[in-house]
């Protein structure tokens, strides 16, 4: 059965449930930042997951792009790039980050990890967020 790690229920705000990941925003207004995480239990790796839920995935990670220019857009700051990652050295639950950057953000070029602290998104910011992206991802 699958089981949120704690650690993202700490940092990051429930979008709602896709096809196979539940899709939550992580809590850093810096950046338009989506979490995919496959609802199935004990995953670590891509290779974890059967073929077909790896094209499922594919699918849910590109409409969390959309959905990451959409935060963009709708703060008037418009995605530039978007940064793909599923690393899990710090927390090894099967998990893809989908972060929109630009070039003047507060890490470019760097990777977002480890660059400041975190700035929690405030109520109004937060309610923006949560019903752009899910309006965007249809949700």
């Amino acid at each position: 059965m699958f089981q949120l790690d704690p650690a993202f229920a700490a940092t990051s705000h429930e979008i709602g449930d896709l096809g196979l990941c539940a899709a939550r925003l992580q809590d850093d207004a810096r950046y338009p930042w989506i979490v995919l995480l496959p609802r199935r239990a004990g995953l670590r790796e891509l290779e974890d997951l059967p073929p077909e839920a790896l094209s499922t995935l594919m699918q849910e990670v590109l409409a969390a792009g959309r959905a990451v220019r959409a935060l963009g857009a709708a703060s008037g700051r418009a995605v530039e790039k978007l940064n793909i990652g599923a690393l899990g050295n710090v927390t090894p639950q099967l998990h893809i980050h989908v972060v929109g950057r630009r070039s003047d953000d507060p890490a470019w070029p760097d990777p977002v990890w480890g660059r400041g602290g975190a700035r929690a998104y405030d109520a109004v910011e937060l309610a923006t967020a949560l019903a752009t992206a899910g309006l965007a991802l249809g949700l």
